[in-house]
């Protein structure tokens, strides 16, 4: 009876998962062409209501999987979070990818400007990009 009490609780604390997270771009036409022109997404939702739009991309490995929303920045206080993380060198995400070294040299074909080349980190490697859009990016390969 402990036990099976238990796997209840922790059954609960499970459930949670992240379905959506937002980035805020300085355009979101542009945005939406690079992220999937360049990046390689694929839009999941672009729905406009007057001025309103709400615009997500997903990897296409899981397209039912976690949305990314290029949210627009034309709020001050999103404008100002942008800009400041962005001056301060922090990217304002992280995407995974299998081999690094790979997808730095695509993404360099393509033009993609990166202030960081792959570099070896305890667990990892990264590099960090920036998308046209006022972010920086984090690309990170695990192992």
């Amino acid at each position: 009876m402990i036990l099976a009490s238990f796997k209840i609780i922790i059954r609960e604390y499970i459930i949670m998962k992240i379905k959506l997270t937002s980035i805020f771009v300085d355009d979101q036409s542009k945005a939406l062409k690079f992220y999937t022109e360049v990046l390689g997404f694929v839009k999941r939702s672009d729905i406009t209501q007057g001025k309103f739009r709400w615009l997500t991309v997903v990897s296409p490995e899981e397209p039912e999987g976690t949305q990314l929303q290029l949210g627009p920045n034309d709020n001050p206080a999103a404008k100002a979070y942008q800009e400041s993380i962005y001056k301060q060198g922090i990217p304002a995400a992280m995407f995974s990818v299998d081999d690094i070294e790979k997808e730095f040299e695509r993404l360099k074909k393509l033009g993609v400007a990166f202030t960081m080349p792959p570099t070896k980190t305890p667990g990892s490697r990264i590099a960090v990009f920036e998308d046209t859009c006022g972010n920086l990016i984090q690309m990170t390969q695990l192992g």
